[in-house]
């Protein structure tokens, strides 16, 4: 196994126990004795576990990142060109088509989004704290498109509405299998085409609420 192997194996095995297992609950030793490989490779390559989930994050979350990030833009632009403002449609649809494809997007992504889940809901901040400050110019970006679209509301209306925004976004992304109580004849498993237009729709309405 040559060195960028290893890399590869470190991290998928540790991006799939940390997800299963919470990352303050997977040793070091249990990763490597997963990958195969000594100890000392993780110092070799990361230099420290926190290191290594947060190369993680950086494998999964900056293409996905930089994909929102275009689209946003792409959405700012094209308004620009025609004269007009940004929709909110468009810029809720620009953030979560590729938010919500993200899990079949690559083997090993649903593992990524369990972890991402399991940091949003412990109560140690160490992972999450990562994933707040990788998500941060996305956030931002996102408010910024969001008050051109919605003029007529105050930053801070923005701002919370997005928040909320955010909460439905990551229930359906991060948390889908942990549901509450299921009537009877409710449909559970939904195509992500169907999801997202749901979403979007349920979204767009609060958005643009007066």
């Amino acid at each position: 196994m040559d060195k960028s192997d290893t890399k590869q194996r470190l991290l998928d095995v540790a991006e799939k126990l940390f997800a299963s297992n919470g990352y303050h609950c997977t040793s070091l030793r249990k990763v490597t004795a997963k990958a195969g490989v000594n100890l000392a490779a993780v110092s070799y390559h990361f230099g420290s576990k926190e290191a290594l989930v947060e190369a993680i994050f950086e494998r999964r979350l900056r293409p996905l990142n930089e994909e929102r990030m275009g689209r946003l833009e792409t959405v700012r632009a094209a308004a620009g060109a025609a004269g007009r403002k940004p929709t909110a449609e468009e810029a809720l649809r620009a953030f979560i088509e590729p938010t919500l494809r993200f899990r079949d997007s690559a083997p090993g992504a649903r593992y990524f989004l369990h972890l991402i889940g399991r940091a949003l809901t412990e109560p140690d901040d160490a992972v999450r704290s990562i994933f707040f400050r990788m998500i941060g110019p996305v956030f931002a970006l996102m408010f910024e498109v969001l008050c051109e679209a919605r003029p007529n509301l105050s930053r801070n209306q923005v701002f919370w509405r997005l928040n909320f925004a955010i909460g439905a976004i990551s229930r359906c992304t991060f948390l889908p299998e942990k549901l509450p109580v299921v009537p009877a004849g409710i449909e559970i498993e939904l195509s992500a085409d169907r999801q997202i237009d749901m979403l979007v729709d349920f979204l767009v309405a609060g958005m643009e609420a007066p």
